[in-house]
């Protein structure tokens, strides 16, 4: 475990303003006192994701997934604590002390420290070694993509040489064996032998957004197969869940970002003055991969290859970065198969006209449809508009929507009112599915309601103590700690929650309670129960009526457990029993009292 101290965690988290870092992710949409946006950890169409700009929280009323900076940025970037302190701490200027040897311990943490070294010595041994004169078919290779020294060295391009020799160089500067091989940098064969991986290859190393080395791609230089080998997933790499080039194109403007399919059509466009683009690690871009691109830009431009796959991964990106809320385009460009050939053939003036005209995701759909149907043909026509429809049925802006509507009209001679009748039939009945979905469960409840009236209660008294301990800690604990005790509280999360904040509050910590839990489900627990609107109007009065709810029920069981004791006096002096009858008109006269 990291040994940060409680005061500095506390620092970087207050200097991280909730709502500044998730706009990076969501697109936030004030509403009342909070932001609403789509849930980034699940699939939603309704905005159930809140962000509390108040109470320095997020919580999703969809997944229940919640918690404070730290739970979100740690999740939606799949990185552990120490790595989301240092990303919040260097977002904020603020510097972090050297850590004690005690997280030295964490072998995890050390491995990967170890093959982010490994790699950068690797990323560096290729680099010089593509300058050697063994590495002639290299650079003849360089020469033919005709790429200069500027983005060699910005991409520190190299070329990986014999059997093993970056086998020997690392364990020449000490790295040990399994060091070596989390790097996937090495592979031991069934003789016991070490062999690289990377075997007369030209090695474009990939980077993550910090510039650190966590991956390779080898491209072969003649025709052997497979064209490309990359890194495989590891400790330190997910490809997932990075972009080649992004480090390099955050150097520039970056308003708007290209994406391409391949790392030479991302290095090749670069070479041409074309900085704003990267490459997806894999043709399918994934939602991680679109935060990143959500987060460092403001417009997305897909320029994946023309063929069938190219147009059908550019489908699924455009889908996940819509869904987002991203302003997406998509590049069209004729007479070269990809970017790096039409950049290579007509030139970067050209390629640039290119992207200032790429089109939307409506009109791209529409261009795919119809590929496939020959609209001279009267029932592809009417299948054709039918499907159009169904597109335009998905597009939330009205203004949009008929800008579209406008055109297809002029363009197919339909008439607007004609397009508007079938996409408002789409809508109304995807808007009745859902209303008949969403009263199922309230029947259910219903059914339930007298069942599970007192448990929750129970549980919704106990969820307010919480609230008002974590949203007005001083005043609450003062007035409750007393009086509503740890066996007061029945339901067993409540009564862990109540626990840890009595403990902090009792050594006159009352900073932030959620950052006191490692287990995730009592983080999203306890998010849902500070995201709740209680509807306290007056703290006072709510303090005095949560305490008399609970004099009363001691009193009632005080008053339950000696009649309880009279049923059954057998064995009882006439002095017992008269005291009991004493202590139970005691109890009643009590009860009265209470409101």
């Amino acid at each position: 475990m990291v040994r940060y101290s409680e005061e500095l965690i506390e620092e970087i988290r207050s200097s991280n303003d909730i709502v500044d870092v998730i706009s990076q992710y969501v697109i936030l949409k004030r509403s009342g006192r909070n932001f609403f946006g789509l849930c980034p950890f699940h699939k939603e169409k309704s905005p159930s994701f809140s962000v509390s700009p108040d109470k320095q929280i997020f919580h999703c009323f969809g997944c229940g997934v919640g918690g404070n900076v730290i739970h979100f940025v740690s999740k939606i970037e799949n990185i552990d604590f120490r790595e989301t302190i240092e990303l919040l701490a260097n977002r904020a200027n603020i510097q972090l002390p050297t850590l004690d040897n005690s997280y030295q311990d964490n072998k995890k943490a050390i491995l990967k420290s170890k093959v982010y070294e490994i790699n950068e010595i690797a990323a560096k041994f290729y680099h010089e070694n593509l300058y050697k004169p063994t590495s002639k078919i290299a650079q003849d290779y360089i020469k033919k993509r005709k790429l200069d020294n500027r983005t060699l060295k910005s991409f520190l391009i190299g070329y990986s040489g014999n059997f093993d020799e970056l086998y020997k160089l690392l364990k020449q500067k000490g790295f040990k064996e399994e060091e070596i091989l989390a790097s996937s940098l090495v592979n031991k064969a069934d003789n016991g032998k070490f062999i690289d991986r990377f075997r007369h290859r030209l090695m474009i190393p990939i980077q993550d957004t910090t510039g650190r080395f966590i991956a390779f791609g080898g491209r072969v230089l003649d025709d052997s197969k497979p064209k490309y080998i990359n890194s495989p997933e590891n400790i330190v790499y997910s490809k997932g869940r990075n972009l080649f080039g992004l480090n390099i194109a955050k150097k520039g403007d970056t308003k708007k970002i290209i994406i391409v399919e391949g790392y030479m059509d991302a290095i090749s466009l670069y070479q041409r003055g074309i900085t704003n683009v990267v490459a997806s690690l894999g043709t399918a871009l994934t939602e991680q991969q679109g935060r990143l691109l959500r987060k460092n830009s403001e417009q997305i431009i897909i320029g994946y290859d023309a063929d069938g796959a190219g147009q059908a991964a550019t489908l699924r990106g455009l889908e996940i970065l819509q869904n987002m809320g991203c302003d997406i385009r998509v590049l069209q460009i004729y007479g070269a198969k990809d970017p790096d050939e039409f950049v290579i053939k007509y030139g970067p003036e050209r390629f640039q006209k290119c992207v200032d005209n790429a089109i939307s995701l409506v009109e791209f759909k529409v261009k795919i449809l119809k590929q496939n149907l020959n609209l001279e043909n009267v029932n592809d026509k009417i299948k054709f508009l039918n499907e159009v429809a169904k597109i335009l049925s998905k597009v939330d802006n009205n203004i949009e929507k008929e800008v579209y509507v406008d055109k297809i009209s002029r363009e197919y001679g339909i008439s607007k009112e004609a397009i508007y009748g079938e996409v408002n039939k789409l809508i109304y009945t995807k808007s009745s599915d859902k209303k008949v979905l969403e009263r199922a469960p309230i029947k259910n409840y219903i059914k339930n309601e007298n069942v599970e009236k007192f448990d929750e209660a129970i549980i919704k008294r106990e969820k307010v103590v919480i609230y008002i301990l974590v949203n007005y800690p001083e005043d609450t604990y003062k007035a409750i700690n007393d009086k509503i005790t740890i066996d007061d509280i029945k339901d067993s999360m409540n009564k862990k929650i109540i626990t840890k904040i009595y403990e902090q509050y009792s050594k006159g910590r009352f900073n932030d309670v959620i950052s006191l839990f490692e287990e995730q489900e009592i983080v999203n627990y306890l998010s849902g129960i500070m995201a709740e609107d209680f509807g306290i109007i007056d703290l006072n009065k709510c303090i005095e009526d949560l305490l008399n709810i609970y004099n009363k029920e001691k009193l009632l069981n005080t008053r339950n457990n000696i009649i309880k004791e009279l049923e059954n006096t057998d064995n009882k002096s006439k002095e017992e029993i008269q005291n009991l009858e004493r202590r139970l008109n005691d109890v009643i006269l009590k009860l009265a009292k209470v409101k």
